[in-house]
């Protein structure tokens, strides 16, 4: 039994710390999903608005090369070669060429191919190489995907810059990592193919945009294109290579939590067709004020627990000590001792109680002496009583004796009838237990016998039960009712010559047990009457008693077995009744160490 002060402090548990933090872990919740809904709505304003600005500017870098059509010395150049242009004038284009390299400052290398001449040239630093003939140039993989694209430009992922023309102008020492553009560059008339610009870009400038989108270093952000090349990432070491196999799939979905990060991509358009954008939260960053006060409140819920802890201490302290000295006294009664002293001076509840105690101990003791007597008085009498029922064995041993003079008499056949009462008898007693069908087979055959001998009559009846069947456990006293009606609606009622069936089988998960006559029947309306009297539930309505082992048989099927058991009552065509019992055959209540209901 629990203590008064264990209750207390169960109450503090229940009424008040508990409450403290399933309410701090309800804000914790609410507060973090409101910071996950304002945080994903100002990552997507963020992405719109990077992203934006990262299509604008690819389609100005991509747009740039459309100035060699606006000056006539460069698209010479590309129509007509150095050489066969009669308008080539060399100060002309290097001004041109130089201007082109300067217009923006991200721009590290330049490189002009001319396919009539076969030659191409690099700028690097405003400063122009000399020309070098690459008459295998459009065999590259990126050109001659170029070239046989409708498209007129293509992105290459970042790589470390390249000497194109092995010129003295490009330092070994410059490592810089660039994102190359090629353009092609076309007769706008005939669209015939003219060459090839190549920009090397510096990525610190798109980087600014992509980084605009990180608010601290746990986050990171990449840049995806549609081959899932990482063209830009706060990770250095991914720049170049394709994305992670992990953050593949997480990626294509906007919004996507995974696992502890929360991730979100933007697909581009324009220039960027079909690149993504992808922003990495972790949750810890994310969240990161709201655990804190979470934690605050956790430990604040901690110290007044703790506090609350010791103010229930030293309130039941106070409390249940005289409970606890009351309760030894009581416990001390109970162990025979009628003499314990009560202290009954106390004014509050406690003391109250100690003095009607006392009061009950007096008025108890004064009747211990006459009630004693009056006890053993009634124990003698109950052992009389006890003494004077007839037990069962001594009914079973002299039906024994009656059999043994039986045959001293020479008449087997009392001997042979006793024999089959005392057998229906103890079999009777289990009538609240599993047993065996076979057992109950062999039942209804002693009863069988007894019944013979009592019409006097040649009995018609078979028995068709397989091994099987009759090694399965049933309720007892469940085939006996019927065959017990079979008496009393066909023999007694005159028709000798009825023939009584039994027999069984196991149709998938249900076994089947059917008694039978051919003879006693009754009318359609009769059959349903009887069975709306066998599917009333027990507390509902009143049915005829001439039924109502059938009714009791139902119902120990269903609470025994089931929904799925039960029992069907049938005429065959108006010339006999059918009873078909229906017991599944794996079910967690057909058990033998389960009690009969």
């Amino acid at each position: 039994m629990k203590s008064i002060q264990s209750r207390l402090f169960l109450m503090l548990l229940i009424f008040i710390i508990l409450p403290y933090f399933l309410t701090v872990f309800f804000i914790y919740g609410y507060t973090k999903k409101l910071v996950e809904q304002h945080e994903l709505e100002v990552s997507h304003n963020q992405m719109e608005k990077a992203s934006n600005e990262l299509e604008q500017y690819f389609a100005d870098l991509v747009g740039l090369p459309y100035v060699t059509y606006r000056n006539p010395d460069l698209f010479r150049i590309f129509e007509d070669g150095f050489q066969d242009s009669i308008y080539f004038n060399p100060i002309a284009v290097k001004n041109s060429i130089e201007t082109f390299y300067l217009m923006r400052g991200e721009i590290r290398q330049i490189r002009f191919y001319i396919d009539k001449s076969k030659e191409s040239f690099t700028v690097y630093n405003a400063m122009v190489s000399t020309r070098k003939s690459q008459p295998d140039l459009v065999k590259e993989d990126s050109i001659k995907k170029l070239y046989h694209s409708h498209s007129k430009y293509l992105i290459e992922p970042p790589h470390p810059i390249e000497n194109y023309n092995d010129a003295a102008i490009v330092p070994e020492s410059d490592n810089t990592i660039v994102l190359t553009i090629h353009h092609k560059v076309m007769d706008v008339l005939s669209n015939k193919f003219l060459g090839v610009i190549t920009l090397d870009i510096d990525l610190n400038a798109y980087a600014h945009l992509c980084n605009s989108l990180v608010q601290n270093d746990e986050e990171s952000v990449l840049l995806v294109d549609t081959e899932n090349r990482v063209m830009y990432a706060s990770n250095r070491d991914l720049i170049g290579k394709p994305v992670p196999s992990n953050l593949l799939k997480s990626i294509n979905n906007s919004g996507v939590k995974k696992g502890k990060e929360i991730i979100l991509s933007k697909t581009l358009s324009g220039p960027l067709r079909q690149w993504k954008l992808v922003k990495i939260t972790p949750e810890q960053v994310l969240f990161h004020d709201v655990r804190q006060t979470a934690y605050t409140n956790i430990l604040v819920g901690i110290g007044v627990g703790l506090l609350g802890l010791l103010m229930i201490g030293i309130i039941s302290y106070m409390i249940t000590r005289p409970i606890k000295l009351l309760s030894r006294k009581v416990q001390s009664i109970e162990a025979g001792n009628m003499d314990v002293p009560f202290h009954d001076n106390g004014q509050d509840e406690i003391g109250h109680l100690e003095k009607h105690i006392k009061e009950m101990m007096n008025r108890i003791n004064l009747h211990i002496a006459r009630e004693y007597k009056l006890e053993i008085e009634n124990r003698n009498n109950q052992l009389r009583a006890l003494k004077s029922q007839v037990n069962p064995h001594f009914l079973f041993n002299a039906l024994q004796t009656i059999g043994a003079i039986a045959l001293r008499s020479n008449s087997p056949k009392v001997y042979g009838l006793v024999t089959s009462l005392s057998k229906m008898m103890r079999y009777s007693i289990r009538a609240n237990q599993w047993v065996l069908v076979r057992e109950e087979v062999d039942y209804i055959k002693t009863y069988l016998s007894l019944q013979v001998e009592r019409f006097g009559n040649e009995l018609n009846y078979t028995i068709h039960l397989n091994e099987t069947i009759l090694e399965r456990t049933i309720p007892s006293m469940t085939l006996q009712p019927l065959v017990e009606n079979f008496f009393k609606h066909c023999y007694e009622e005159g028709f000798y010559d009825a023939q009584l069936s039994i027999y069984g089988e196991i149709q998938g998960e249900i076994l089947y047990l059917v008694v039978e006559n051919n003879r006693s029947s009754m009318t359609p309306e009769e059959l349903q009457t009887l069975r709306n009297n066998i599917y009333t539930k027990p507390s509902e309505g009143s049915y005829s008693m001439e039924h109502i082992g059938l009714k009791n048989i139902h119902d120990r099927l269903v609470l025994n077995y089931g929904i799925k058991a039960g029992l069907e009552i049938d005429t065959n065509q108006g010339q006999g009744f059918i009873v078909r019992l229906m017991i599944p055959v794996e079910s967690k209540f057909a058990s033998n160490e389960l009690e009969i209901i």
